[in-house]
């Protein structure tokens, strides 16, 4: 609505100045300039003012109001109203930029839900999604959003999943299966017991990532800030000094000086630098956003773009994350009870390889029998079980206990099992390497990244097998969570101080050092919830080729970042000189600021070139 009302401004003031150029009479001539000038520019007058009696005084509409008020009592009427004229016309394209840049990120923000159908005493309520609790159960019919995170219970249907991943792919889904909100329900009715408040829900985190972007500035843009802060009045005192002491020294006219200042005033408007910076950087994410990679600041784009070191962890993000067992090996128990005890051992853990364990058992636990469960953080765990200890974990933990275990030579994730302290075999569980990986670490052999790094927890012998199959320069295997931190801190000090260490990972083991290192991604789709809040980037695909694509991304907005500040600095300190010599006018200097803007801006449009 305010961009309409700005547009009428400029089209009525431009036609009142065209029928004062067309007209003879020089009063009714002056009186259109003046309504031309009033139409146009009141807007600017009155911030500047409001901005002066805050403190506030050297802004651009405080330059922009000097200058033509200067032109106008030098009875220059045509310059006055020209000048004020493309200034707004380049305001316009600014907005229109903008709001191009603003709307693949405006199309990520239709993910959030209007309603949510809510059962409750046996009927159907519409209700606002924040009013749902966890455990309620909601109805969401064909073609509507889902409002919130949660299980199906009852129903079968396809997903759409495009708003959160940039791209089209379709998802079946059916009863037990989770699903999250912001998706689109394509063809069922499902009913979805909530397993998240609306605060947390997956669309809800999105959301306040995209929204909070804007709030973290780049180095790029803090100097553009402290730039105009110090270069507003050193312009205006050179400008004041350009009008009085040439004339009072030469004892020449004030007029033609004068002239000379406000021209220096109007081209000393650093229009395109505040302009062009903040909106790269707006397009810059915008284009990632519509790719399904969230940015949460322009301060992540900058540091995206000098990238030295890739570190990522194994499951989840190089593999599937998708375990299966493979090979069952008892000593003294039937297979079949050796799985039960160790899917009783991870029954309250969502980590892949426990699904995996819990999937294959064909007994089903008794929850009421579990007791005295003790977690060793990147080890296994140990329970006791209808009277039985039974211990589920790596060698290490088996080393702790000081139980005694068989050498295996077989690839995979081994889990060693134990019953009342006593060896009772082992279970082989894989992981199937994602075909994106094979792509991601071509792209990154391909780019100016100098070592990508391979982080594990798992067996030795596993993650050997992941590094060769993709060419890996560097892995490191059976780490705890405190081990990949003092890694990344060691690969943090051998790096250049103005490059980047980017670490990539998707489970909560992750969140440390994602929180620690220069970039932190996550994967979005399959990651855990504070894998994605501690994180500065998160795909949203759950591809890592994406994070080479961010980088992409990052090094054109960077690209495009240095363009606009050398040629508005380049072009605005020429015509600086040629106005205060003279050989500029004022019309060259209005042409000089609002072209500059203008090419500054569409060069910060190319971003979003599809």
């Amino acid at each position: 609505m305010e961009e309409k009302e700005d547009l009428y401004k400029v089209i009525i003031s431009t036609l009142i100045f065209f029928i004062a150029l067309l007209i003879d009479n020089v009063t009714l001539k002056i009186i259109l300039y003046f309504i031309a000038y009033i139409v146009v520019s009141y807007e600017i007058i009155i911030n500047a003012v409001k901005n002066i009696l805050k403190g506030e005084i050297f802004d651009e509409n405080f330059l922009m109001a000097l200058a033509t008020i200067g032109a106008i009592c030098i009875k220059e009427y045509p310059e006055a109203v020209t000048v004020m004229l493309l200034y707004q016309i380049g305001e316009l394209f600014q907005d229109y930029a903008v709001n191009k840049s603003r709307k693949s990120i405006s199309e990520l923000m239709d993910i959030k839900p209007d309603y949510a159908w809510l059962i409750k005493n046996n009927k159907t309520n519409k209700v606002d999604p924040s009013d749902v609790n966890i455990n309620d159960i909601i109805v969401v019919k064909p073609g509507e959003k889902i409002p919130l995170d949660g299980i199906i219970v009852e129903g079968e249907s396809m997903l759409n999943t495009v708003a959160l991943t940039g791209e089209a792919p379709y998802r079946n889904v059916q009863v037990n299966d989770e699903v999250i909100s912001g998706c689109i329900n394509v063809n069922g009715t499902l009913k979805v017991k909530v397993t998240k408040t609306y605060e947390n829900s997956t669309v809800s985190k999105i959301l306040d990532l995209v929204e909070n972007a804007s709030n973290k500035k780049s180095k790029s843009e803090n100097f553009i800030t402290k730039f105009a802060k110090y270069y507003t009045p050193i312009v205006v005192i050179i400008a004041v000094i350009l009008a009085f002491i040439p004339p009072l020294v030469t004892h020449s006219s004030f007029t033609p000086w004068l002239y000379r200042a406000l021209s220096f005033l109007v081209v000393s408007c650093p229009c395109a630098l505040v302009i062009s910076v903040p909106l790269s950087f707006f397009g810059g994410i915008g284009a990632a956003s519509r790719d399904g990679i969230l940015i949460k600041g322009s301060n992540y784009l900058e540091k995206l773009a000098n990238c030295e070191i890739i570190v990522c962890d194994k499951t989840g993000t190089l593999t599937e994350g998708v375990f299966k067992v493979q090979k069952v090996v008892s000593k003294d128990y039937k297979e079949e009870d050796l799985l039960f005890y160790a899917s009783a051992a991870e029954y309250y853990s969502n980590h892949p390889i426990a699904l995996s364990l819990k999937e294959a058992s064909q007994k089903e636990v008794d929850i009421n029998k579990i007791k005295n469960t003790k977690e060793y953080a990147g080890k296994g765990v140990e329970i006791s079980y209808d009277h039985k200890k039974i211990i589920v974990g790596n060698e290490k933990l088996f080393k702790d206990k000081k139980i005694e275990i068989e050498e295996v030579s077989d690839k995979g994730t081994i889990i060693f099992v134990a019953v009342n302290n006593k060896y009772a075999g082992y279970i082989v569980i894989s992981d199937k390497i994602k075909d994106d990986s094979y792509v991601a670490m071509e792209l990154f052999k391909n780019s100016s990244i100098n070592k990508v790094v391979m982080l594990t927890g798992d067996k030795e012998s596993a993650s050997k097998d992941v590094c060769d199959e993709l060419d890996i320069d560097e892995y490191y295997s059976e780490l705890l969570p405190q081990d990949k931190v003092e890694l990344v801190e060691k690969l943090m000090e051998e790096k250049n101080p103005s490059n980047s260490l980017v670490f990539i990972g998707d489970g909560i083991n992750d969140a440390p050092v994602l929180a620690l290192c220069d970039i932190g991604i996550s994967m979005g789709a399959i990651g855990s919830d504070a894998a994605i809040e501690a994180s500065d980037v998160v795909i949203m695909t759950d591809e890592i080729s994406k994070v080479s694509k961010a980088i992409n991304i990052s090094k054109k907005t960077m690209r495009i970042v240095r363009e606009n500040i050398i040629l508005a600095i380049a072009v605005k300190v020429a015509i600086l000189i040629l106005a205060s010599i003279g050989v500029a006018d004022m019309w060259a200097a209005v042409f000089a600021d609002v072209g500059v803007s203008f090419l500054a801006i569409l060069n910060a449009l190319r971003l979003l070139k599809k």
